[in-house]
C-alpha cells in the first residue's frame, strides 16, 4: 500500500494564509512562507496553495507569492485559484508548482483539464471540487470559492473530471470545512467508488483521530486550522495515522 499523505493547506487572500468555516469569517492565520517552511520542517507530504479570491474577484492568481513559496520548500507543491487557460498552467508550473489546481474554469470549460493533461501530463492535473449536501442527501458542486452552485452532482463531475484526464481530485465539503467535526467520509467512500485517481479529503479535521478515520476512504488528507493554530503538528498526526495501522512517511 502506498504511503498516506499529510497535507497542509494554504488559502491565499491577498498575499496572507486566511481560514474560515464553511467558506465564510475569514481570518487572518499568517505568513504564506513562514508557514511553509514550518510545514516542511515538520515532515509534510506536500503543499496546496490556493489563492481563493482569485476567481470570485475576477483577477489572476498571485505568481510572485507562489514563487516565494516555492523557493523555500522541498516537497511537492500544487497551487490553485484563477488558473483559466493552458497558459496559467505554464506560468504556475515555471513558477515553482509541481501540479496545477483547477475548480471554476474547468467546470467552465472541462476541455481545458483535457487540453493541460496533453500538454504537461495527467499527474500534474487536479481537479478540486467543493461541494455541499442538500436536503436530499445529494451532495452538489460549487465555484468561485462556494459562492455559486452548479447543477453538477460531486459524484458525476469526479467521474467525468477523471474521465477528461484529472490525475487526481481534491474533495472539500463545505459543510464540514472549519468545524473541526471530522470529514465526509460518506462522500470519500462514494468518489473512491467510483474512480481510481488519488482523492484527498479536504473539510473538517478536528484532530488527529479524525485523519486516521478518513484515510481509509482516501489517499491524502488536507489540513488547515489544526495546523495554522498549531494545536497539532504533522507529526502528531502521522503518529495517530501510523497507530491506526495505515502506512505514512516518517521524517526524522
Amino acid at each position: 500500500m502506498l504511503a498516506k499523505r499529510i497535507i497542509a493547506c494554504l488559502d491565499i487572500d491577498n498575499g496572507r494564509v486566511v481560514k474560515g468555516v464553511n467558506f465564510v469569517g475569514i481570518r487572518d492565520a499568517g505568513d504564506p512562507v513562514a508557514l511553509a517552511k514550518r510545514y516542511d520542517a515538520q515532515g509534510v507530504d506536500e503543499l496546496v496553495f490556493l489563492d481563493i479570491t482569485a476567481s470570485s474577484d475576477d483577477r489572476d492568481l498571485l505568481i510572485d507569492c507562489v514563487s516565494q513559496v516555492a523557493d523555500c520548500v522541498f516537497i511537492p507543491l500544487t497551487v490553485g485559484g484563477g488558473i483559466r487557460t493552458v497558459a496559467d498552467m505554464r506560468a504556475v508550473l515555471c513558477a515553482g508548482a509541481d501540479k496545477v489546481a483547477m475548480n471554476s474554469a474547468a467546470i467552465r470549460n472541462p476541455n481545458l483539464i483535457t487540453k493541460g493533461a496533453a500538454q504537461f501530463g495527467s499527474q500534474c492535473m487536479v481537479v478540486a471540487i467543493d461541494v455541499k449536501q442538500q436536503a436530499s442527501g445529494e451532495w452538489i458542486v460549487y465555484t468561485h470559492g462556494g459562492r455559486r452552485a452548479t447543477a453538477l452532482t460531486a459524484l458525476d463531475w469526479a467521474v467525468e473530471a477523471v474521465a477528461r484526464g484529472a490525475g487526481e481530485l481534491l474533495i472539500t465539503s463545505m459543510d464540514h470545512d472549519g468545524t473541526k467535526s471530522g470529514y465526509a467520509q460518506d462522500l470519500m467512500a462514494q468518489i473512491r467508488a467510483r474512480v481510481r485517481v488519488p482523492i484527498i479529503a479536504s473539510g473538517g479535521a478536528g484532530t488527529a483521530q479524525h485523519v486516521a478515520d478518513v484515510l481509509p476512504h482516501c489517499d491524502a488528507a488536507l489540513l488547515a486550522s489544526l495546523l495554522h493554530d498549531q494545536i497539532l503538528t504533522v507529526q502528531d498526526i502521522k503518529q495517530t495515522v501510523d497507530a491506526a495501522g495505515l502506512p505514512v512517511r516518517h521524517v526524522a
